[in-house]
Order: C-alpha cells, then structure tokens, then sequence
C-alpha cells in the first residue's frame, strides 16, 4: 500500500515540475519584446508630428524598430489579388 502512495506521489510531483516548467517556458511567448513594430502606425504618428522617440515609447519598442519603418516601402503581399470593383 506504501509503494502505490509513493508511487502516485511521485507521478504527481514529476506532471506539477512539468507544468510549471511549461508555464515558465510559455511566459516568454507573451513577450511584446521581439514583435514586429506596425509601420502603418508609425506612419500615421509620424504625420501627426511625433518624434521616433515618442513613437517607441507609445509602442513599447525600441527606437531603432521605429526608425525602420521611414525605409523604402515594401510589399510582402504581392499575391494578394484586389477586384477592380473594390467588393
């Protein structure tokens, strides 16, 4: 009977280490650090005069991610097929 209690004891302690270890690892997931900064706001704060110093700070972000929105524009969905009615 000894042996059964450690034994689901022990499965118990190990499946909360592995939820928490998976707790842990997922929190970096939630982290706003490495997301892409949206350079149709930039844009839009830009023409309302504000500086990239204030734009990063309203966005959380970096200076230099600002600032990298005011290079040459690029398309990345060239694929993307518009009706020449707009519906």
């Amino acid at each position: 009977m000894e042996r059964k209690m450690r034994s689901g004891l022990w499965i118990s302690s190990v499946s909360g280490l592995l939820i928490v270890a998976a707790g842990f690892s997922g929190c970096s997931m939630f982290s706003t650090a490495n997301d892409p900064v949206d350079c149709n706001v930039v844009k839009t704060q830009t023409a309302a005069g504000q500086t990239d110093a204030q734009i990063a700070s309203n966005l959380n972000t970096a200076e230099d991610k600002v600032a990298a929105c005011h290079g040459a524009e690029h398309d990345t969905n060239k694929t993307t097929i518009v009706p020449e009615k707009g519906y």
